[in-house]
């Protein structure tokens, strides 16, 4: 009894003591300290969007405005559409140790069956659709069966469908090569605009509204974040620093807005894009799939111990990444207007570099869905801009090859740093 008084009443001395002491915290330090300590907490964050801006700054200047002209900034949201959603689902099978190389001829072959039930069998573009992603799912648990039933290594299942599907997108255009397709309704998918409420004005207000939408929106999430982190006694950024930040991603928002509205509004690969990307972030922090993906990522065996079953998350993001391949052939065909037998090559690349520029750590574990469709923008970005300057395609694949090591490398320093 005298030991458990003695204890309870230790316990008491040292709440009294925290209570005391927590007035005596370190007094903050000045705005200049705070920024500098950030920056170098987050600068591998940071790093992606000071390579998106300065790309875009030099393009700018080399192609005297060009590459920012609304036109051009249209047709590179068209360009990174395939490979965004693509790189999103690479994003939860990098996360999670595992990696997926045939999405890039997942996405073609998706694309030339999409092509064939349109043309020949004459079926509904959307029921077209639908039968494709149906299909990407099927592909998907085919070879998630293989990793994660069998024990074939991913490696080794996905090179292999990649073969088999590069085969499959061949065979199934031999006899008519391209394929023209005439539906004006997929074609409008990476071709198309959201219309407006307004007819014949000078710009697209629509457009406008939704980045008035999105500004709100972006705003509440992040104060409630803020608040909740408070709540729970989290380290948060000043208050000058916050709202700063708030001020520069709005500007940013409107600024492409009234890019967009000033020539045709918003296409819908970006709406689709941003459909995908609210998904996917939504399930990856906010549900209990989401953490059982990073904590297999973090440590497959700790998971499973914990009670993850680690073969049904595998199996999901296989078919998840297969889903989004699919979907990604379909934006490319309906941006091409056509299924060619060359589509697919060199998508996996672009998807898989996207994730690791976005921040997906080489051990895995680690990743962000929103930081992926930046490191989209980086590579796609660059292959805009080179080919608005007339750049040699083996020198892109060089300054691309180049851009993807650097981005790995300053992204394995940093983390062994921390």
């Amino acid at each position: 009894m005298q030991l458990a008084k003695k204890a309870g009443f230790d316990q008491v001395n040292v709440r009294q003591n925290m209570d005391k002491n927590s007035g005596n915290k370190k007094p903050k330090a000045g705005l200049g300290s705070e920024v500098v300590s950030l920056a170098k907490t987050n600068i591998r964050d940071y790093m992606m969007y000071i390579a998106l801006v300065v790309i875009m700054i030099f393009f700018a200047v080399k192609t005297d405005g060009g590459f920012l002209d609304a036109r051009n900034i249209t047709n590179l949201i068209n360009q990174a559409g395939y490979v965004a959603v693509m790189a999103v689902g690479m994003t939860i099978i990098l996360i999670i140790c595992h990696i997926d190389l045939s999405v890039g001829y997942v996405a073609g072959f998706s694309g030339a069956v999409a092509a064939i039930l349109m043309t020949k069998y004459h079926v509904n573009e959307w029921l077209a659709i639908l039968i494709v992603l149906v299909l990407g799912l099927v592909i998907g648990l085919y070879q998630g069966l293989l990793v994660t039933k069998v024990g074939v290594p991913a490696f080794v299942t996905t090179l292999a469908g990649m073969f088999i599907f590069r085969g499959l997108l061949n065979i199934s255009l031999q006899d008519t090569g391209t394929i023209i397709i005439p539906n004006e309704g997929f074609k409008s998918l990476s071709n198309g605009f959201i219309p407006d409420f307004v007819k014949g004005g000078s710009i697209h207000y629509l457009t406008m509204v939704i980045g008035g939408i999105l500004i709100v929106a972006m705003i509440y999430s992040q104060v409630k974040t803020r608040l909740n982190k408070v709540k729970y006694d989290f380290e948060v950024p000043s208050i000058q620093i916050f709202v700063f930040k708030q001020i520069v991603i709005s500007g940013v928002i409107m600024l492409v807005m009234w890019t967009l509205a000033n020539y045709q509004g918003i296409p819908w690969t970006a709406v689709i894009v941003g459909v995908v990307l609210l998904a996917y972030n939504y399930m990856l922090n906010k549900t209990k799939l989401g953490r059982a993906i990073y904590g297999i990522g973090g440590n497959a065996q700790a998971a499973e111990l914990s009670g993850i079953n680690v073969k049904k998350v595998t199996l999901f993001a296989f078919c998840s990444v297969s889903l989004m391949a699919s979907l990604g052939g379909i934006l490319y065909t309906s941006r091409l207007q056509a299924a060619t037998p060359t589509a697919g090559l060199g998508f996996e690349m672009d998807a898989i570099a996207s994730c690791y520029i976005g921040g997906v750590a080489v051990s895995g574990g680690v990743g962000r869905v929103t930081n992926t469709i930046i490191g989209t923008l980086v590579i796609m970005s660059l292959t805009n801009g080179m080919n608005l300057i007339g750049t040699d395609i083996s020198y892109q694949y060089i300054v691309k090859g180049l851009i993807f090591v650097i981005a790995v490398a300053f992204d394995v320093r940093s983390r062994k740093k921390k």
